[in-house]
């Protein structure tokens, strides 16, 4: 087996720069591509298919394609081959082989021909590198003496923060309400992730924001299981002022303290009622820019985060005697 030894040359400076080029972030260039070019101590650029660079800062530089060659990178590079340094094509599935996706859904199996296996001619003819992830590929496509690029894990992400919204189907204008606040919102802090429960219509809508979880909808025994499931701390209750809004109750109050978390209230319903500012939670007016500067502040303070759940937990502990009280009331009254 050959490993891979990346031999690019760091006193070249700008020169030595390397363009990772990828559809989009993905475990491919994180557990591969990136820690192998990163070793070199070249500054690394992760381009996707529409990231073109300038010839001229191609000059000298060296470029990887991670599993795929879009057609404008053909055309980019077919200008400027001769002054690169380094060329490279990267894979960890026999994507170069249309027999190895037999049985594939014919869409991906498309995709995989036109992206990369219809590319082996232009590769060749370009003198790119095959660097690949497993000996099988190594010794599949020998004849053109591969690389072999071992995984390294991914740094664990430290003091990541999960803030949540778990509205149902009849909350749809808060969640096209909260779309723009969780995209400034996790622009600004890239230790933020965002999870929010809805189907295929609410995927489209947050599809190609960072750090997104879609939840698919659950029955309430798997959604009690769902929330104690630790690793949550900023919990989302916006309630747009409209008739039907109005009759619902404070249950969201109890799920984000059940779950070990904090949550953002507007200034009006059930649950702003029972919310005491800045002593259990937040309240605040519902403007989005608001709202964006609150979850950056709640998620980012620590002990004011703890603070607020130790209260919010003790009037959780309150509202369960206070209620149970009331339940004597109704059996003398039976």
């Amino acid at each position: 087996m050959q490993a891979i030894t990346p031999d690019f040359d760091s006193s070249q400076g700008d020169k030595g720069t390397i363009y990772v080029v990828e559809e989009q972030a993905n475990p491919s260039t994180d557990y591969f591509v990136l820690p192998a070019v990163s070793a070199s101590g070249l500054r690394v650029v992760r381009c996707g298919f529409a990231d073109l660079p300038a010839v001229a800062d191609l000059v000298g530089a060296s470029v990887v394609f991670v599993r795929y060659v879009p057609k404008h990178w053909v055309r980019l590079i077919e200008a400027v081959r001769p002054q690169l340094r380094r060329l490279a094509f990267f894979m960890d599935d026999d994507v170069l082989d249309v027999r190895a996706s037999a049985g594939m859904p014919l869409r991906y199996r498309l995709k995989l021909a036109r992206l990369a296996a219809w590319r082996v001619g232009w590769l060749r003819r370009q003198g790119a590198e095959l660097w690949v992830s497993t000996p099988w590929l190594l010794q599949k496509y020998v004849s053109w003496q591969p690389s072999l690029v071992p995984p390294s894990p991914v740094s664990q992400a430290e003091n990541v923060r999960r803030v949540f919204y778990h509205g149902s189907a009849s909350h749809a204008a808060e969640i096209r309400w909260l779309r723009p606040v969780m995209e400034e919102t996790l622009r600004r802090d890239e230790q933020l992730v965002f999870e929010i429960v809805g189907g295929g219509d609410v995927y489209r809508m947050y599809r190609g924001m960072p750090r997104v979880n879609v939840v698919h909808p659950m029955k309430w025994p798997a959604y009690q299981a769902f929330l104690s499931m630790p690793g949550r701390h900023v919990g989302l209750v916006p309630l747009l002022d409209v008739p039907f809004n109005r009759a619902r109750s404070c249950t969201k109050f109890f799920d984000i303290t059940r779950c070990g978390a904090v949550g953002i209230y507007s200034p009006h319903g059930a649950c702003a009622e029972l919310v005491c500012h800045e002593v259990d939670g937040l309240v605040v007016p519902l403007e989005q820019s608001a709202w964006v500067e609150a979850i950056l502040r709640l998620a980012r303070d620590e002990p004011l985060r703890q603070t607020l759940l130790l209260n919010a937990q003790e009037k959780q502990g309150e509202l369960g005697d206070k209620a149970r009280t009331g339940y004597s009331g109704l059996r003398e009254s039976q």
